[in-house]
């Protein structure tokens, strides 16, 4: 049994393949062929953290293979009235046939996994978001081809999506360029694991240059709402323009894991121009979630 809790947990060689077979997936949906691996499968999807795209993928996902998704919110479960997540996590597995989480404690998820007898998913915690990069790293091997040996560069904070390019670059074995304001850098140890493929600084300028996938996300995530005036002040040199992009390899794509501030940590010509891979990405977490699916739940 496999859980998924970042990206470490699925061999590189087998992470890559994921790639590949997301594609075929997608282009299956595309052509209308019915595909249904999952049949009277059942997923529980636990939500501490409200969703547009993770719940509607992961849904849409399970009743495309022929499966079954129930939605839990913190009103929906004995968690939200203070039950033990071992407790929650034994029973649960004992009904459904994967569970997914998204939380905030990294930790509230790594208990469940250890007293789960079913795989369990990580959809978000405050430390990692590592299906989101299954997306991304489809997209662009959709767009560009391989991303190994490439340059990918972060700006802007050093959060739960920063943290899972960091792993990303371990697995698909690319460079990263990481920029943010001063106090809001990456985990130490989550930067040293990666070791010489990592570069840390304060200048986006200086991350830019010669990148061949330029990324961000909001300068606030779900939780930090009360910090939006200090973090405006702290990112407003952080924001992903045509100039900076302009430093970038000519070919460089953007990405984006959504939902978007325009104005803020991009400007509205970089995400909605020709540049732009984030909707694909977007698109892209149904066929990548419907090939860890099938990874982890068929032999």
């Amino acid at each position: 049994m496999k859980h998924f809790l970042t990206l470490l947990d699925i061999p590189a060689e087998e992470l890559k393949q994921l790639a590949l077979r997301a594609t075929e997936l997608k282009q299956m949906q595309h052509r209308g062929e019915i595909y249904e691996p999952l049949k009277n499968k059942v997923m529980s999807m636990i939500f501490d953290k409200s969703s547009t795209r993770t719940r509607v993928s992961f849904e849409t996902a399970m009743a495309q293979f022929g499966g079954h998704a129930i939605f839990l919110s913190p009103r929906d479960t004995q968690l939200g009235r203070g039950e033990p997540v071992e407790d929650s996590a034994r029973v649960l597995s004992s009904m459904v046939d994967v569970i997914m989480i998204r939380t905030y404690s990294h930790d509230m998820v790594k208990a469940f996994a250890d007293n789960a007898s079913v795989p369990v998913i990580n959809a978000l915690t405050d430390l990692y978001h590592p299906c989101q990069l299954l997306a991304d790293m489809q997209a662009y091997n959709e767009v560009k081809g391989s991303i190994q040996g490439k340059t990918v560069t972060w700006i802007g904070d050093g959060n739960n999506m920063c943290h899972s390019y960091i792993n990303a670059a371990r697995q698909y074995d690319f460079n990263l360029n990481i920029a943010t304001p001063k106090g809001y850098e990456p985990v130490a140890d989550i930067v040293q694991a990666a070791g010489n493929r990592i570069k840390l600084t304060y200048s986006p300028e200086e991350a830019v240059e010669n990148s061949d996938m330029v990324t961000t996300d909001v300068w606030a995530s779900m939780g930090q709402e009360e910090e939006q005036k200090l973090r405006e002040k702290a990112f407003g040199n952080f924001q992903v323009t045509k100039k900076l992009m302009q430093l970038a390899n000519k070919d460089a794509v953007f990405t984006h894991c959504l939902p978007a501030h325009r104005g803020e940590e991009v400007a509205a010509e970089i995400i909605d121009g020709e540049q732009s891979i984030a909707w694909q990405a977007a698109e892209n977490r149904l066929h990548s979630q419907k090939a860890l699916l099938e990874y982890l739940l068929t032999k």
